[in-house]
């Protein structure tokens, strides 16, 4: 009796923390989602200028701390640090949309990217597809795509703007499926390394949204 007890507290074992990688995460998700609202707002209120690429460079340390200091309390202040950092550098583009098109296009792309998320993860989360396979596929993709992003930033090619748009819309559902099958399969431990990457991809799904329904008009 004494050891089926132990067998049975072995396999449930890895089921808590899993499902406590998960809370974290969606929590701290939620959390650095806020906070970086409110350093948009800032960046809105002081009329902060568009900063273009050199908005990379705090981003690159900001992002290499958090893995520095990933598996320490000081990992939770780099993660806002990021965080709020990318939502400071949204506050000239939001101030830019709202000036031509008012806050519409705003709440469109922000509801497109909640329900990209909650439906992507949702489906991850009911099916438990493991999406490990695909590892090196997005992370490859993402890279092309993100060295043709700078790449474009100085050649200005409308066609090639919009289909790197688009590789990022893609690939930033695949990496929000692959981090969430990552914990949910116990291949991530680490709330701050997930919340991070799931934040990034909302980052960019939000970014491509906002440009697609900002630029009907």
């Amino acid at each position: 009796m004494q050891e089926n007890e132990l067998f049975d507290a072995g396999i449930q074992s890895p089921a808590i923390e899993i499902g406590k990688v998960l809370r974290q995460t969606y929590m701290l998700l939620g959390m650095t989602i806020m906070f970086s609202a409110v350093t948009a707002t800032i960046s809105m209120a002081i009329n902060a200028p568009y900063m273009g690429l050199w908005m990379l460079l705090p981003y690159i340390v900001c992002l290499f701390m958090v893995e520095k200091t990933k598996n320490s309390a000081a990992g939770l202040f780099w993660v806002f640090a990021l965080t709020g950092w990318l939502g400071f550098t949204l506050g000239p583009i939001l101030s830019y949309y709202i000036g031509v098109s008012g806050f519409e296009p705003i709440l469109l792309a922000l509801g497109g990217t909640a329900a990209i998320f909650f439906v992507l993860s949702g489906y991850i989360l009911v099916t438990r597809k493991d999406m490990s396979h695909l590892t090196g596929f997005l992370c490859v993709g993402i890279t092309v795509a993100f060295i043709a992003a700078i790449a474009n930033y100085f050649l200005q090619i409308q066609g090639m703007g919009l289909a790197i748009s688009c590789m990022f819309l893609m690939l930033s559902g695949g990496l929000i499926m692959w981090q969430t099958s990552a914990i949910i399969h116990g291949g991530e431990r680490n709330y701050i390394s997930a919340t991070v990457t799931l934040y990034v991809m909302l980052y960019n799904i939000f970014s491509v949204l906002l440009s697609f329904l900002g630029s009907e008009d």
